[in-house]
């Protein structure tokens, strides 16, 4: 693991203490904070263009599954991601699931100690009978979350895909992963709470990579999204307007 004063655990300058601050300026570091997300994730770019080529080639033929795993704050932002795929790009359903620590309840209200559970991953794993068609992807902003580190090896022992996404440099998680992401966004601005900077990281990272990958995929046209799942009457004028403007560009040629 990197240096402790640039990980996830270290502290911010006491000049930066958000206790010890007007509020005003307690937010203005807060958001600068914050934006330090970015940096981390331009130096993770080349690593998150891998990760894309990789699920893309291993998705493509239509059989996978993408399925992410996480605990706490790590599997609420995965299960963000994943539940918008049918609705944004018709992506199947049945073609994504999840691997959460202290199951589907755990989204709501913490699960004592269900993060420690290896056995709990392992089950998790067993239920869902990976195979090496599917992709998984592990988020801990520790990359030391034995459920997720766990889940990880066991897919990727039985063959699936597996990319690990970690916010500190040389964990296990970036071990057990065939592709690892390192998004190195350091000390928070409440010193450990990582559902902050590196939570905000996170939820860029999987952003870029499920468009990226659904737009090879084909889901994308002239920057619309043309395969959207109209459920509701928002959505359906959305689906004629998005309609009508791939006519018009048709006719533009």
């Amino acid at each position: 693991m990197s240096d402790n004063s640039t990980t996830t655990e270290a502290r911010l300058d006491p000049d930066r203490w958000i206790d010890q601050l007007p509020p005003a300026e307690a937010l203005a570091v807060m958001l600068d904070n914050q934006a330090e997300a970015i940096p981390a994730l331009y130096a993770a770019l080349p690593a998150i263009d891998s990760a894309v080529t990789a699920l893309h080639q291993r998705l493509r033929a239509g059989q996978g599954r993408l399925i992410y795993v996480g605990a706490g704050t790590s599997a609420r932002i995965g299960v963000q991601d994943g539940a918008e795929l049918l609705p944004t790009f018709d992506f199947p359903a049945e073609r994504v699931a999840f691997v959460i620590a202290g199951g589907p309840q755990a989204l709501l209200r913490p699960v004592e100690n269900a993060e420690d559970s290896a056995d709990a991953a392992t089950q998790q794993l067993d239920e869902l009978a990976i195979t090496p068609d599917d992709c998984v992807l592990g988020l801990a902003a520790s990359g030391q979350t034995v459920f997720t580190c766990t889940a990880v090896a066991a897919a990727r022992q039985a063959g699936a895909l597996t990319v690990g996404i970690s916010n500190n440099h040389k964990t296990p998680l970036l071990a057990a992963a065939e592709i690892p992401i390192a998004l190195a966004t350091g000390a928070e601005a409440l010193a450990g709470s990582t559902r902050l900077k590196a939570a905000t990281a996170q939820k860029i990272c999987l952003n870029l990579m499920s468009t990226a990958l659904m737009t090879r995929l084909g889901h994308v046209r002239n920057g619309l999204m043309s395969a959207m799942t109209p459920r509701n009457d928002k959505l359906r004028r959305r689906r004629d307007q998005i309609i009508a403007q791939l006519a018009q560009d048709t006719a533009d040629g």
